[in-house]
Parts: structure tokens; C-alpha cells; sequence
């Protein structure tokens, strides 16, 4: 069986060992948040001398442990097992978001209920305790983050693996490497799979007993389950393509004669967002330097969910492959918005008009900043003029990048524009800056 490093998020975690603040792995479920903590976190505690009873690890998604999603059992037996005062604990919690609420013994108040984040504080006042805890639903995770823990959570956010990843490991001609990824995707175990019909049936059962199901009984929306599976599909047949909730509804009317409300489509998408299943990008005015509110541009985590809600039948590379630019962009730290350029023009009658020029990705990382167009090929010059047309009216002397398909090696046009392929773009995260 493949052993992916998952370098990046193990550094992470490593870094922040005994930092006084609880660390929060999130993300999509089934992208490897327990492998990450259990086995390669498990196995880096275990070499630098960290005995096996001082690993305290509990997974709540497991039938052996439901008792303990009831949060007074989990901290009872937390703090069984914490027995040598003397000693440093690494208490793992694994799919925390299980824990129920439950009423508050102690309070006359109906409504004061007692929570994971009861637990996760009350353990963090342990001096010898260093707690890590793994969840799949973003709203409860991150903005509990923010509010209950401030100062004293760090949040590990594990994609998929990346192309990189996979690429590494990739058994067979490196050229095909590029083709399956955006086919199959990063789910770990698709490439533990062999034939195409083996790893299609893996993905829909992904989705439909588990992501779906994850959803409709965390929001209780049952009654609106086709909805749900019909919006999946549409966001999965115009990624890269500009929309709104109000778009959506109209198409919905028009194309399978159901009337839903935009502001229902918006919460609905806002669902898929907080499972961590799709991703939603802004569009950003580069010369006015201001956002716009709408329309914008919602990616699948994972290329593989999106081919498998469509059957894989829709395998257009040039979206698929700005999908996996967006996520890797994402998953290097990067904040990434759809660029805007106006373009002021006459019109045969000499009247002033105004054209929207766009810029793929403008992506943003401290002081950082680059624009990048992704492009299938540049090979016909009415090609290559089309891509560039946003860039060139930039007015500002961050580095434009073109990624296309074709194998090339990277170079410069009399712009300053650098051209690269899609394969030595992913597999170089230093070559954005060089």
C-alpha cells in the first residue's frame, strides 16, 4: 500500500506541538485528516520518544466509541488514561463534530448545554495535556475557532493530495499522471484502486453515502434532498464559469421546472461550502481595487467528486485543469479571486464603451502577488492574444503567468509574461516566484 508523506500538514502539526493551543485539523472528509494524526503524527511522536500510553487517541466516527460522543463520557475518559502526572499527553479526538450537546447538570438555565468545546477547554487547562482534534464541518469548526478558543487554536486545513502528491507515487508512465488526476482526483484511496470502474464506483458511493448524507441529516433538509443532488450537478457542470444564486434559481425554473428561491440556493451552497465540498472565489477589480459582490465562481475540492456527480461525462479539461489550479493555489497558502479588467473601447459610431476583461486567478500570499490565466493551449496567435488581453492592461508590475497544457519549457514573452505547463507549475511550488 502507497504512504503518502503529507509533508505539509505533518510540519504543521509538528510546529505547533505544545504550544499551549489546541489544534483543529479540518477538511473534506475522507482526504486523510486521521491518517495524518493517527498513523504519521502517531508514528513522528513515537521516534522522538513518546511512549504508546502517553498517545491518548479517540475516533468518534467508530461504533467502539460512540458512548463517548456524549461529551461528559469523552472527558472521563481522557483523563482515566492521563494516569502519571509527570508525563506529556498527545490527546487525539477524531471527527470531534459526533460530540452531542447535552443540558447542563449544573445550571437552571434550559438552554445551557455542555459541548466538545467544554471538553477541548476544560482539557486545555491540563498542564500536561497538548490536544488535537479532527472535524468535517467548517461552520462549527471554524467559527468556534474564532469566537471560543481566540488565541489558543490553530486550525490544519488537509486537502486531497495534490498532484504533486500523486505524481510521486504514480505507478506506470509519469505522462499519464496529469490525465487521471484530473479524472480521479486526490481522494487517498482512489489510488489504492486499479480499474476506472473500481475507483467511479468508490467516488459515488463517496458522495451519495456520505457527503449528501452528512448533509441532509446535519441541516435536516430530507425534504429537499433532490434539490440538493440537482444543484450538485449543476455547480459541477459550470466550474470556472460565472454565476449567482439568482442564475441558479432561473435555471432550476427553466431547465427542470422547480421553483426555488435564490436565497434557498445560497443557503444550500453554503452547506456544500461548510462540508468543504465546494469552494467559492470573488471577483476582484484589479484597477479599482474593490471587490464585486457578484456574479462569482464556485470550484469542487476535489476533481474527482465533481467527474463522479456527472458520471464522467463531462471531462473538459480546460475547466477541470483550472479546477486544479485554484485548489493547488489554495492549498499553498494562497489567497485566490477571479480578476476583473475594464477595458475602455469605441464602437463603429465612435461611442465609448465599456468591455469586462478577466483575469483567471488574481492570487494574493502577504506581500505576494501574481496574475494568472489558465489556458489549454497558446499555440494560434488569436489564441495567445485572447489570453493575454487581460494581462496586458494591468497597470501594476506583479508578475503575469500564463499555465497551459502543452510541455514546455517556461519562458517570457516581450510583456514579461511567463509562459509554463500545467505538470512543471504543480511540481515546482518555488517556480511561481522565479
Amino acid at each position: 500500500m502507497m504512504q503518502y508523506a503529507r509533508k505539509q500538514y505533518l510540519d504543521q502539526l509538528i510546529q505547533r506541538m505544545d504550544n499551549g493551543r489546541v489544534k483543529v485539523i479540518t477538511g473534506l472528509r475522507r482526504s486523510g485528516k486521521s491518517y495524518l494524526l493517527f498513523t504519521l503524527f502517531r508514528q513522528y511522536l513515537h521516534d522522538i520518544g513518546v511512549g504508546p500510553s502517553q498517545i491518548i487517541g479517540l475516533a468518534l466516527d467508530e461504533i467502539d466509541n460512540t458512548k463517548y460522543r456524549n461529551p461528559f463520557e469523552l472527558n472521563k475518559v481522557i483523563k482515566e488514561r492521563m494516569t502519571d502526572n509527570s508525563k506529556r499527553y498527545y490527546v487525539f479526538i477524531d471527527e470531534i463534530q459526533f460530540v452531542s450537546e447535552v443540558p447542563n447538570p449544573y445550571s437552571d438555565y434550559a438552554n445551557d448545554k455542555i459541548t466538545y468545546i467544554d471538553v477541548v477547554l476544560g482539557l486545555m487547562k491540563l498542564p500536561n495535556a497538548d490536544i488535537y482534534i479532527t472535524g468535517s464541518n467548517s461552520k462549527m469548526l471554524s467559527s468556534d475557532i474564532l469566537t471560543q478558543f481566540r488565541d489558543r487554536g490553530d486550525e490544519i486545513r488537509v486537502n486531497p493530495l495534490s498532484f504533486a502528491e500523486v505524481y510521486e507515487h504514480y505507478q506506470g508512465e509519469k505522462r499519464g499522471a496529469w490525465r487521471d488526476y484530473y479524472t480521479y482526483g486526490g481522494m487517498p484511496m482512489v489510488w489504492m484502486l486499479n480499474s476506472h470502474e473500481e475507483k467511479s464506483h468508490y467516488l459515488k458511493n463517496l458522495f451519495n453515502r456520505t457527503y449528501i448524507k452528512d448533509v441532509l441529516e446535519r441541516h435536516q433538509v430530507n425534504n429537499n434532498a433532490e434539490v440538493l443532488e440537482i444543484l450538485l450537478n449543476v455547480l459541477a457542470s459550470s466550474i470556472g464559469s460565472l454565476t449567482n444564486p439568482m442564475r441558479l434559481s432561473n435555471t432550476f425554473e427553466s431547465e427542470r421546472h422547480i421553483k426555488i428561491a435564490p436565497d434557498t440556493i445560497d443557503k444550500y451552497i453554503g452547506f456544500f461550502m461548510e462540508a468543504f465540498l465546494i469552494q467559492k472565489s470573488e471577483r476582484y477589480d484589479v484597477k479599482g481595487r474593490k471587490y464585486i459582490k457578484t456574479p462569482v465562481k464556485y470550484y469542487y475540492s476535489d476533481p474527482g467528486l465533481r467527474n463522479a456527480r456527472l458520471g464522467f461525462r463531462q471531462l473538459e479539461e480546460t475547466h477541470l485543469m483550472e479546477n486544479v489550479l485554484y485548489n493547488d493555489l489554495l492549498r499553498r497558502g494562497f489567497d485566490v479571486d477571479v480578476g476583473v479588467v475594464e477595458q475602455n473601447l469605441r464602437d463603429n459610431l465612435g461611442k465609448n464603451i465599456r468591455k469586462q476583461l478577466e483575469v483567471d486567478f488574481v492570487v494574493n500570499r502577504g506581500d505576494e502577488r501574481y496574475y494568472i490565466q489558465s489556458a489549454l493551449s497558446i499555440e494560434e496567435p488569436n489564441k495567445k492574444e485572447q489570453e493575454i488581453a487581460s494581462l496586458i492592461r494591468i497597470p501594476d508590475s506583479f508578475k503575469k503567468i500564463v499555465v497551459v497544457k502543452d510541455y514546455i519549457k517556461p519562458w517570457r514573452d516581450e510583456n514579461g509574461i511567463q509562459y509554463v505547463g500545467i505538470e512543471d507549475f504543480l511540481l515546482d511550488e518555488g517556480l511561481i516566484a522565479r
